[in-house]
């Protein structure tokens, strides 16, 4: 499956499906969510919050290539990312873009 952030393939023909999307909530455990607000003393990079937006944006890309591939899909373009704080420790993540086929 073939993702591009961009609306179209290079050299390809292509076809519009539709709209696909893949969310996740995820959060931390106890433990590496107090040890990231022990780090907002010091500062830095909150290595924790880091892996878990990376893994969740993961899980996000898979769901939404499932769904793709549940329409035939050849690709998704037009690739994007949001998110947002669903409680303390806890982010949503969705990864949406545009089904198509080559025609």
């Amino acid at each position: 499956m073939k993702l591009v952030n961009i609306d179209y393939i290079p050299g390809k023909e292509i076809e519009a499906l539709g709209l696909v999307k893949g969310t996740v909530v995820y959060s931390k455990n106890f433990g590496k969510d107090f040890m990231a607000g022990m780090k907002t003393l010091v500062g830095g990079e909150i290595e924790g919050y880091t892996e878990m937006l990376n893994t969740a944006r993961q899980i996000a890309t898979k769901r939404m290539v499932e769904e793709a591939e549940g329409l035939g899909a050849d690709a998704v373009v037009n690739v994007r990312y949001g998110s947002s704080s669903m409680m303390q420790s806890a982010a949503e993540v969705v990864a949406y873009g545009t089904a198509v086929k080559f025609k």
